[in-house]
């Protein structure tokens, strides 16, 4: 049996990074860094905007900036025909 995350790969679902700055709630003047990493569905990326939904009702911390790097893990093979032939002996 194939595992859930290899599931959620063939739906479309590929490797998203967020590097979640916020403001200490503490001290507001020194910033933070969060990383939250999961698989989600670009360009909409509904599981980070629940987690960031999330963030802003339960936590503390006030979000200063959100940078968001995916990547589709499963998809067509780049195929390239050959240009030449080179024989040595």
């Amino acid at each position: 049996m194939a595992s859930s995350d290899f599931a959620r790969q063939i739906a479309g679902y590929g490797l998203t990074t967020a590097g979640i700055l916020y403001r200490m709630p503490d001290h507001p003047a020194i910033l933070q860094e969060y990383v939250w990493q999961d698989y989600d569905l670009a360009p909409r990326f509904p599981e980070l905007n629940r987690f960031l939904d999330f963030w802003q009702a339960k936590l503390d911390g006030k979000l200063f900036r959100v940078t968001v790097s995916h990547k589709d893990l499963i998809g067509p093979a780049d195929l390239r025909a050959v240009g030449g032939e080179f024989r040595l002996h």
